[in-house]
């Protein structure tokens, strides 16, 4: 055998070693592939926050609140200006960054209950990508069999404050012994209420916006108020025990992104004091510093983006988009439209009452089903059914069946112009693309009028319009009345 032919065999033999390295998937030796970059897999942090404002943020433009934590992040990384998420309500907010999916599609449209049981949630997907997927802190989603974590570590007791701690200690424990990649999400319960109680709540204390300066003088408000802030302060402190952890035990090469679930000022709504989030990202590898981006994202982009981080591809049946081009510095759309949805049953406040929601950069159209305006058209001759509709109408007789919103000229949806002449064309193209949106979604509403089901969960489980909950009486007269046929019973709750 000739020198040359030998040293082709080798050369041959060190290209076959070589693309095997790069291909092999070992505990420690993960490759992620993208347009822009070949790097080890990163290890990946979402800290979620629990019932908090994006006004509420020191980075968002709130100098009275102490955000310290988020601010520097911030500094660090990119502020997203325009981030979402569809329900502003714990469970389906929590149930898209899992799924990938809108709650109506994933099943978890109202609260405490579960998602679809065929659903493949960011457990099964990103240990496909060879992660290792942990929660640490509050769960709020079921059922088991969709949601198996490797890790999942409790809220732990912590004296003289109003909610339990994050599980700092096994977070700190974990980060310091983990042998592989990992996807963890750190879910606070901060600053969620009970509240801390402050002495001598001031005004001057809380920054007031459009939506809530009227509240100025209301004293029980404005303590509520300054224990929300004090709370948030609380969770600031969590969030710095967390980066001091990740500083100490982790590389460069960590994604860290925080946000928060849903705004408690617009909790049940789909207004954006209740469905815009906030959402800091850091990656020193990768993100440059002090960046915004002012894109629309959405919480259902999540695990798509993850996944793409993590060298793998979203599913088809997934609503979310990646957006890794953004933080890798490329200004490109990920969506047109986000979307919201208002679902008031199965809450303590349950009334018949839906709403959707579709918005673009500067525009927003809402529809209330079973709006004042139109609840004649809803009623069904059964009286039992048609006292809950009639209700549900009277409890928000302020809120009209079309809304549309110049979100550039009026951040704070306060001035409705959906019968505006020289809009009638954008809210109709809205219009439009909504109802595609909810046919596309499996809505249990559509476009016409007459079709106002009210939904109730299979068994005993959740809170049923024709029995009392503890913020709401029903007369004895109405009670236990509403029979099958008169409701549509989600069975996956």
């Amino acid at each position: 055998m000739s020198n040359i032919f030998k040293h082709y065999l080798l050369l041959i033999t060190i290209l076959v070693f070589c693309a095997g390295c790069v291909n092999k998937r070992s505990s420690d030796n993960i490759y992620v592939r993208n347009e822009n970059t070949l790097e080890k897999q990163p290890n990946l942090i979402f800290y979620l926050a629990d019932d908090q404002d994006v006004y509420d943020y020191g980075c968002y433009g709130n100098e009275k609140v102490n955000t310290a934590a988020v601010d520097r992040l911030a500094k660090e990384g990119m502020l997203f200006t325009n981030a979402f998420t569809a329900q502003a309500i714990c469970a389906p907010s929590r149930s898209q960054l899992f799924t990938g999916k809108y709650p109506l599609k994933n099943g978890c449209f109202a609260n405490h209950t579960a998602t679809r049981p065929n659903i493949k949630s960011i457990t099964a997907q990103m240990k496909n990508l060879g992660y290792e997927v942990v929660l640490a802190g509050k769960s709020h989603v079921k059922p088991e069999s969709v949601y198996q974590w490797d890790r999942e570590w409790e809220p732990v007791p912590k004296k003289d404050v109003p909610r339990d701690y994050i599980p700092l200690d096994s977070i700190g424990a974990y980060f310091k012994t983990s042998k592989k990649p990992f996807c963890m999400f750190i879910t606070s319960k901060y600053p969620h209420g009970k509240y801390f109680d402050v002495d001598n709540p001031n005004a001057d204390d809380i920054k007031f916006y459009p939506f809530n300066e009227h509240k100025k003088n209301d004293n029980a408000y404005v303590k509520s108020k300054t224990g929300y802030y004090r709370s948030i302060e609380e969770d600031n402190t969590q969030i710095e025990g967390v980066l001091k952890l990740v500083d100490k035990y982790l590389d460069d090469n960590t994604l860290f992104i925080y946000s928060a679930d849903h705004g408690v000022s617009g909790k049940f709504t789909v207004k954006d004091i209740g469905l815009k989030v906030p959402f800091v990202a850091r990656w020193p590898k990768v993100i440059k510093p002090g960046t915004t981006s002012n894109q629309l994202i959405h919480y259902t982009d999540v695990l798509p983006t993850l996944m793409n981080i993590a060298g793998g591809k979203s599913i088809e049946d997934m609503d979310g988009n990646s957006f890794l081009p953004l933080l890798q510095g490329n200004d490109v759309e990920v969506n047109k439209y986000v979307y919201g949805v208002r679902t008031n049953q199965n809450i303590l406040n349950s009334e018949v009452f839906p709403s959707r929601m579709i918005r673009d950069k500067r525009y927003k159209y809402i529809r209330n089903f079973n709006s004042l305006e139109v609840v004649e058209q809803n009623l069904t001759g059964k009286p039992n059914v048609d006292y809950f509709i009639k209700r549900g109408a009277n409890t928000h007789k302020d809120e009209p069946h079309e809304e549309l919103y110049d979100l550039q000229n009026d951040p704070f949806e306060q001035n409705n112009l959906a019968k505006n002449a020289e809009l009638q064309g954008i809210k109709e193209q809205l219009k439009k693309d909504l109802f595609s949106w909810m046919k596309s979604q499996g809505d249990i509403l559509d476009e016409s009028l007459g079709n106002m089901p009210i939904i109730t969960p299979k068994g005993k489980k959740g809170f049923k319009l024709d029995q009392d909950t503890p913020r709401r009486k029903i007369p004895d007269s109405i009670k236990n009345t509403l029979k099958k046929g008169d409701y549509i019973v989600i069975e996956h709750w």
